[in-house]
């Protein structure tokens, strides 16, 4: 197979020397130029289109989100946005999320040479991920180092059979990643006022989750919100885990609270959907509906199918309604989902969990 070809678009050299250097180490990667602006950049790929760009948000003479709002207009291609860790930073990644991007990585305003060297797989992963990435559904290794051990759902959670589920009242937990920005804003943008109580995970660096809620707050009929430690899970709520920590499903009698653990990353993600899986089949059994969406890897199938197991209804979004058919398709391979569903009809099952459950 012929390398994925990458353009990188940003106003640092040190980020377009140092990322170039990484991602040439990978075989599977070829960065075909670099650009310190858009206006450049636009010049280099009339002559030679990249099939994925990785781009900054914040650059002279043309800024990254109109340069990619134009893209998405007359080329469709995979964008990753490259974005400062800042509060800042966040709220114009949501834009750039918004307007099609498929992925973001996160960069530190100190310390960026060495940050880049560290994270030269996980950069190039999401790049070949963005590669796959299935456009048309948004719109309806540089090995240096070891990578990080992979870690189970046990360091946060102990696997204990789910203790006798009381009472009736439903909760919904929503687990994803590439590609979930655009599909959590249409499946809670549709939700009526009245439905059950939401726990999600979107895979997102710190920052950038709590300008996510906002943005979904401000658009949706129901309640969202970065999740903070002891919130109650409440119908017509949907709580979102903060990134970089972990979000536990608790229950205290007839009531759903959350809360929130630092802990080691799980998959290699924290927040992991497959700790927020677990928790839903402990607290919850019968009494929840879990749904895993578009996103890369595996995190969140061996959650879904504890789910299953404990007597919740599971369901995994369609191959052809992901931007990335990664995480459902793990799903999928281990019988975890009782429904398979495309993106559209995920709103009226999860509305409609609460009356199932009674």
């Amino acid at each position: 197979m012929k390398p994925v070809k990458v353009m990188i678009v940003d106003d640092s050299a040190t980020v377009r020397q140092v990322l170039s250097a990484l991602l040439a180490a990978d075989p599977a990667l070829s960065v075909i130029a670099t650009a310190s602006d858009p206006l450049y950049a636009m010049e280099r790929m009339a002559r030679d289109w990249p099939d994925v760009i990785v781009l900054d948000v914040e650059m002279p003479r043309m800024d990254g989100i109109s340069f990619l709002r134009r893209l998405m207009r007359e080329r469709p291609t995979p964008v990753v946005i490259c974005s400062t860790l800042t509060e800042q930073g966040a709220e114009t990644t949501m834009q750039a999320l918004a307007a099609g991007a498929v992925s973001v990585i996160a960069k530190p305003k100190l310390g960026l040479r060495q940050f880049l060297l560290d994270s030269g797989d996980d950069m190039a992963s999401v790049i070949k991920a963005a590669a796959r990435a299935n456009l048309g559904a948004m719109t309806a290794r540089a090995a240096l180092a070891p990578p990080a051990p992979r870690l189970s759902a046990d360091v946060v959670l102990p696997s204990t059979p789910p203790a006798p589920v009381l009472g009736s009242e439903s909760v919904v937990g929503i687990g994803t990643s590439t590609g979930g920005t655009q599909a959590l804003e249409y499946v809670l943008g549709a939700l009526p006022r009245v439905c059950p109580g939401i726990v999600i995970v979107q895979h997102m660096p710190p920052h950038f989750t709590g300008a996510f809620a906002r943005r979904l707050d401000q658009l949706c009929q129901i309640e969202v919100r970065e999740a903070e430690d002891g919130d109650r899970v409440l119908p017509g709520r949907a709580l979102i885990a903060p990134g970089g920590r972990h979000l536990v499903l608790q229950r205290s009698g007839a009531q759903y609270r959350v809360e929130i653990r630092d802990a080691p990353p799980v998959n290699r993600h924290r927040p992991s959907v497959d700790v927020l899986f677990r928790s839903l089949a402990h607290c919850a059994g019968r009494n929840a509906l879990g749904v895993i969406m578009t996103g890369m890897g595996d995190d969140g199938a061996r959650g879904l199918r504890e789910m299953r197991d404990a007597g919740a209804h599971t369901i995994a979004q369609d191959e052809a309604s992901c931007v990335v058919y990664g995480m459902p398709k793990e799903a999928v391979k281990r019988d975890a989902a009782r429904s398979i569903l495309a993106l559209r009809d995920i709103p009226a099952a999860v509305a409609a969990a609460g009356r199932c459950h009674r």
